[in-house]
């Protein structure tokens, strides 16, 4: 069954215009997501020097791409608190540690995973 208003190529476009509008937004805005693009130049820079296999840059981008989105996700949680509790609110401050946690522990596991990954290639190096 179509929707009300069918498909719209040109709605489609301006949805990604808005995904990137949020991307600029959040690496413009967030001093953490600052940081993790920093990190992931660093990574991308040393896979490329230690030539990753297919299968470890399919692990090192689903890190990558979870980091952000977890920090993205935790940008628009802690934005939408701000604007519905200016004021301080228990609640609000329960709602804004577990998003923030949410960010710590997928970024605890990709390191897990990137010590996997290049731990190995660099102790052969030695």
């Amino acid at each position: 069954m179509k929707g009300k208003t069918g498909f719209s190529f040109r709605a489609r476009v301006r949805s990604f215009g808005y995904a990137w509008q949020g991307i600029k937004t959040l690496v413009v805005n967030e001093h953490n997501a600052r940081i993790h693009l920093f990190a992931t130049i660093c990574v991308v820079g040393v896979g490329l020097l230690l030539k990753l296999s297919t299968l470890e840059w399919a692990v090192v981008a689903l890190c990558i791409g979870g980091v952000f989105m977890a920090e993205a996700l935790n940008s628009a949680v802690e934005a939408l608190c701000d604007k519905v509790s200016p004021d301080y609110d228990p609640l609000i401050g329960k709602a804004k540690d577990l998003a923030a946690g949410a960010v710590l522990l997928f970024v605890c596991g990709a390191a897990v995973a990137g010590l996997c990954v290049f731990v190995p290639k660099l102790l052969a190096l030695l």
